[in-house]
């Protein structure tokens, strides 16, 4: 049976980021939606990933990252957005977006962002890792921003906690 391309692109993101999940929850991170620990910060400890974290666009308007890690233990913060490419679509031109907001209007200073699947144009992938590489569009903050696969960001938490 056929799938709608929104439908595989949906669950392979989904499938992407339950990846990202299972690799804190191995760590030792409780997962929490981001709503219910903003209502009630103290019934939680000091290792978590937070998911669907809301920010202000750089259009003004409300938008939400997939992932907040805060770890007491590592004195870390970290946002964490995904995006799943499986085939040639829009989510090249959506790079420079997220790459702005980033830059612009995520509070955080270590941003990750996972892009896999395959499907991106050569040069959306290239453009997107060298503005991180040479922080482009960054005066005074400063961020670092990171742009890995799935299996570079499994190296990096195994590496890092």
């Amino acid at each position: 049976m056929d799938r709608p391309q929104g439908n595989i692109a949906n669950s392979s993101g989904t499938v992407l980021e339950q990846n990202v999940v299972s690799t804190f929850k191995a760590k030792g991170f409780e997962v929490v939606k981001y709503s219910f620990w903003e209502k009630n910060k103290n019934k939680y400890g000091g290792e978590l990933i937070l998911k669907n974290v809301p920010f202000e666009s750089i259009y003004g308007h409300k938008a939400y990252t997939e992932f907040l890690l805060k770890s007491k233990k590592y004195n870390l913060e970290i946002r964490i957005e995904c995006k799943w490419q499986q085939s040639p679509g829009s989510v090249d031109e959506k790079l420079p977006y997220l790459y702005l907001n980033c830059v612009e209007s995520m509070l955080e200073n270590h941003i990750i962002i996972i892009i896999d699947g395959g499907g991106y144009k050569e040069g959306a992938l290239k453009w997107i890792k060298e503005s991180a590489r040479t922080r482009k569009y960054q005066n005074s903050n400063m961020k670092n921003i990171q742009i890995m696969n799935i299996v570079e960001f499994m190296t990096w938490a195994n590496n890092n906690f």
